[in-house]
């Protein structure tokens, strides 16, 4: 047999190959290495002037300031990170001292714990809080129990020394890495919005049986995962974008965003050209052309992470002038258009997903300068807050908040899973049942599902990997490695891939744990922990029913939000401002509203997926969500078409003839977007065509202004089937 593997094979293995580079060059790997190398520096000192159990104390402080140690702006960094340092010491000292008071200490852990979760309330920046919270009551127990309070006081500082010194290590690291992570932050999204690209060219040809459900399924997660993605870029890249380089990463950052657009406006008219058997040549090219842009872009991904100069892009715009039926300008009978002309439609706005990788690759080569006087002068209107609002913390108290929920079955889970521990015959390690509990309980149910099995298998494979380092007892500063590689691994991949996190986890508590217990057997019983991880889980599991908030208690508010950042969203695309040149004002009040018409999708797209593991009595009804999505990314697509043609075809329209129609289609989204269709705009249903757009001239000779108005009619009616889906939603969840 030939050693020489064939052509598929060896594309194959260069794809994961090139894959598993992109992952250890990520942002994520490199906030985990540094959050390892701070562990690694600071317990490693401690341990050389104060020995093996203060490094261990000091490392714990360490740890529980690492979960909200994520690539941040480098302003409000301290203040993002200063809350864990602050609750950990004396909450780790609380425990300490109760060690003997089985009932007092169990009160302090239902109280904590309930103060902990209610830091969900400011979201993202909430959550990791809560857990660092927890990680000091939880590390603390697995302190053995002192008999002096000097010994008590001095463990206490040495876990307090740990996290004020980590606090200003991981400050000044994240001002060290704002270079490289806002490089990490843009390829991390350029590869989605490649593969989302991807998809989007999966729906051009359809596998046999799978139809467009498929491909249309993936579609709306990537885009909402995207939606996220971005914003998290965002808050990056948008700072301070002062230096060339840096603004020539906020330029290319501009540029996936148009590339999100002009993907959205591929749905456009493609269940026609699908529906028409001599159009499949041209959907069959544009899907190779598709491929090939998101080639493209991950070549530049690749050059942009290596720090190399990207190579000059295939230039497509010449393969896309020829294609079957591309110069074809027949024109329909009636007032739609042919199948030919939305083919060279298509293949027009395919041609605009590539200027916009032409631009970026232009721009990473230092060939052309970006256009960034929005993002200069208003920045901080596009970045996350900072700042820790207390009203969000007000607005928590009343029965039906999910947070307020959330707080009080995590309190309940804690004090039952430590009342367990304590009666257990093997009590000795009753803060795993604790941790377990902790990191698999969820604000959803589909959440604490999807923790709970990786995290079983996680305790699993890392207990084994712990039992077999503990039983060889291995040197301690070799021990003390470990430990930090286990901090990196499980700190970079929490939130990308939680049963890595699990195994790292494992290994480190484990570890962590029999460093603190010094005079202990190093042997640790697998089936112990196994079994401690098993009634954690179960518990987890079994209090995301209590107090449970279901999604379709949430879905109500959710559809109101995106019918109202819809009606926004068209009323600012649609204003008259976009008819003269594009200054400021608008174009700023534009992105604002465009950003909150995609984060609204996605908050409602996220919250239906997580539906579907919920009990089936309480799920939303799906199929006029799904559809209700469906036309809510339709009807930014249509408008995006109309922006484009604004925007890059102004010369092409007549301003007396768009206006009045402008003006009117703005004003008519709003109200059925807002206040729903009326009887005579119902009987519009479905698409009939104004007399305004009876003659479509040639789109690409002539006047764009009847395509325009074509556009705009089409919104409408796309509007009042969205705005008819979220009653039909709002109905049901009623009932």
């Amino acid at each position: 047999m030939s050693s020489v593997a064939s052509p598929p094979v060896a594309r194959f293995s260069g794809r994961r190959a090139r894959a598993a580079l992109r992952v250890a060059l990520s942002y994520y790997v490199t906030n985990g290495l540094s959050t390892a190398l701070g562990l690694l520096l600071i317990s490693g000192t401690v341990h050389l002037f104060l020995g093996a159990f203060a490094a261990a104390a000091a490392s714990v402080g360490v740890i529980v300031v690492t979960p909200p140690d994520q690539p941040a702006p480098r302003r409000g960094k301290f203040w993002q990170l200063l809350p864990a340092a602050l609750i950990g010491p004396p909450l780790f000292f609380a425990v300490q001292v109760l060690h003997a008071e089985p009932v007092q200490l169990g009160l302090l852990l239902v109280l904590a714990s309930f103060g902990a979760f209610l830091g969900g309330a400011w979201g993202k920046r909430g959550l990791p809080i809560s857990v660092s919270v927890m990680l000091a009551l939880i590390f603390s127990m697995a302190v053995p129990a002192h008999s002096g309070g000097a010994t008590v006081l001095s463990t206490s500082l040495y876990f307090a020394s740990g996290a004020a010194v980590y606090l200003v290590y991981a400050t000044v690291m994240n001002a060290v890495l704002n270079a490289r992570y806002r490089v990490q932050m843009l390829v991390d999204t350029l590869l989605s919005i490649a593969a989302l690209m991807r998809t989007q060219a999966r729906q051009f040809t359809p596998e046999a049986g799978e139809g467009k459900a498929a491909p249309i399924g993936q579609l709306l997660r990537q885009q909402a995962e995207l939606a996220d993605q971005l914003q998290v870029a965002r808050d990056i890249l948008l700072e301070s974008a002062r230096t060339p380089q840096r603004q020539r990463l906020a330029g290319m950052l501009v540029l996936v965003l148009e590339m999100r657009d002009h993907l959205l406006a591929c749905e456009l008219d493609l269940d026609t050209l699908l529906a028409q058997p001599g159009q499949a040549p041209v959907l069959g090219a544009l899907r190779v052309e598709l491929e090939g842009l998101a080639d493209e872009i991950e070549l530049l991904c690749d050059a942009l992470l290596l720090g190399r100069e990207p190579a000059p892009p295939t230039l497509r715009r010449p393969a896309l002038a020829v294609l079957p039926g591309a110069d074809e300008a027949a024109m329909g009978s009636e007032a739609a258009p042919s199948p030919a002309v939305l083919a060279r439609a298509m293949t027009h706005r395919v041609g605009h997903l590539h200027d916009e990788m032409v631009r970026m690759v232009a721009l990473a080569r230092g060939e052309a300068e970006p256009d960034l006087a929005i993002v200069r002068t208003s920045w901080q209107m596009f970045v996350s807050p900072t700042t820790w609002s207390w009203p969000t913390f007000a607005a928590l108290w009343r029965r039906d908040a999910p947070t307020l929920r959330h707080a009080i079955r995590a309190a309940l889970a804690i004090g039952t899973g430590y009342a367990l521990s304590v009666a257990l015959p093997w009590g000795t390690h009753d803060y795993w049942i604790l941790l377990t509990i902790t990191v698999v309980l969820r604000g959803s149910l589909a959440q604490t599902v999807e923790r709970r099995n990786a995290r079983v298998a996680g305790t699993l494979v890392g207990g084994l990997l712990a039992w077999g380092l503990l039983s060889a007892q291995v040197a301690p500063l070799l021990m003390l490695l470990i430990v930090t590689l286990a901090q990196g691994v499980a700190h970079a991949f929490a939130i990308r891939r939680y049963l890595v996190t699990a195994v790292a986890v494992t290994v480190l508590a484990l570890v962590q744990a029999h460093q603190l217990s010094t005079g202990t057997n190093p042997a640790v019983d697998l089936l112990e922990r196994l079994a401690d991880t098993l009634i954690g889980t179960a518990l987890a599991w079994a209090f995301s029913y209590v107090l449970p908030s279901w999604e379709r208690m949430q879905i109500p508010a959710l559809v109101t939000r995106v019918l109202a950042a819809q009606a926004r969203h068209a009323r600012v695309a649609l204003g008259l401002g976009q008819l003269r040149a594009v200054d400021n004002e608008p174009e700023l009040l534009w992105r604002l509203a465009r950003r909150e018409a995609f984060d609204s999708l996605s908050a409602l797209v996220q919250a239906t997926q997580r539906s579907l593991v919920e009990p089936r009595a309480v799920r939303p009804p799906l199929e006029p969500l799904g559809r209700l999505l469906a036309y809510s990314y339709q009807l930014l697509g249509q408008l995006t078409a109309v922006k484009t043609m604004l925007l890059r075809q102004r010369g092409r329209l007549q301003a007396g003839q768009i206006q009045a129609p402008m003006q009117q289609a703005a004003d008519t989204l709003e109200a059925l977007l807002l206040s729903g269709p009326s009887a005579t705009q119902r009987d519009r249903l479905p698409t009939q065509a104004s007399p305004l757009t009876t003659s479509l001239p040639d789109p690409f000779v002539d006047d764009l202004s009847p395509w325009l108005l074509r556009r705009l009619d089409l919104a409408e009616d796309i509007a009042a089937q969205l705005r008819a889906e979220a009653e039909r939603v709002q109905q049901a969840l009623a009932r």
